[in-house]
């Protein structure tokens, strides 16, 4: 397969991002998971149609399709933020919440999600060049934990976070770059740190945080167009791509 390392040089309001030359000077890498390093198939419209369900919304009507537009584009945000845009008020909102946390953990339990290919070994190869590695995400804790079990996860890294981990806010607000930047100490500034995900949320998570490289990858949610747009300073194929990147390879 050929690698395609895309390098760009984008400004997104008050935060610019660079495709500097000191990639080897990361110290903390932050990745997301669900399309970044796992794959999950689609887990998330399913998810939702359970959700929706509850909700009252039924496939195939209008009001679901726009619904589902909607969880389409947001992905990588929050899930309890999408779900107070869509229900609207606090009560319906963690009603479809709990629902779509309920249903997604039911089909991780159902062992349909996997590991993005190479994921792992890019985690152990930047643990191993000295480099520390935190998995975020943007669904509850209970459905992190049923992911990162199902997989054999949960002693990869020494930090996973998840909204509630950092305050509440997930993304595109930076909190939980930050509060890994702050948990780990791994890095003393926030250009040693590095943002991967696969959906324009990650990325404007990571500008806003002054993550020093702040890459896209094209095995989820959004393309090259919306990374750019963003702010991204990379795109890759893959995170497996990401050890040769901080290696001064890309």
């Amino acid at each position: 397969m050929t690698t395609t390392v895309t390098t760009t040089t984008t400004t997104t309001g008050a935060a610019t991002t660079t495709g500097a030359a000191t990639t080897t000077d990361i110290r903390l890498v932050v990745l997301d998971m669900a399309g970044t390093t796992v794959a999950d198939g689609g887990l998330v419209e399913r998810a939702f149609d359970a959700a929706a369900r509850e909700l009252g919304v039924e496939p195939g009507t209008p009001d679901h399709t726009e619904k589902l537009d909607y969880v389409r584009a947001t992905m990588g945000e929050s899930k309890i933020s999408v779900f107070r845009h869509l229900f609207g008020d606090e009560d319906r909102a963690q009603h479809a919440n709990a629902a779509f946390e309920k249903a997604y953990g039911e089909l991780v339990d159902g062992g349909l999600i996997a590991p993005v290919p190479g994921a792992r070994e890019a985690v152990e190869e930047l643990t191993a060049d000295g480099r520390t590695v935190v998995l975020t995400t943007g669904f509850a804790r209970v459905t992190q934990d049923a992911i990162l079990g199902a997989l054999g996860w949960r002693d990869l890294v020494p930090l996973t976070l998840c909204p509630a981990d950092a305050g509440g806010r997930g993304r595109p607000y930076p909190d939980m770059v930050l509060a890994a930047f702050l948990r780990t100490g791994a890095a003393d500034a926030v250009r040693q740190v590095a943002v991967v995900g696969d959906t324009s949320y990650d990325v404007i998570s990571g500008v806003r945080a002054g993550a020093g490289l702040v890459a896209g990858v094209r095995t989820g949610a959004h393309g090259d167009d919306a990374f750019r747009e963003a702010g991204a300073s990379h795109v890759l194929d893959s995170v497996a791509d990401l050890p040769a990147l901080l290696r001064g390879a890309g």
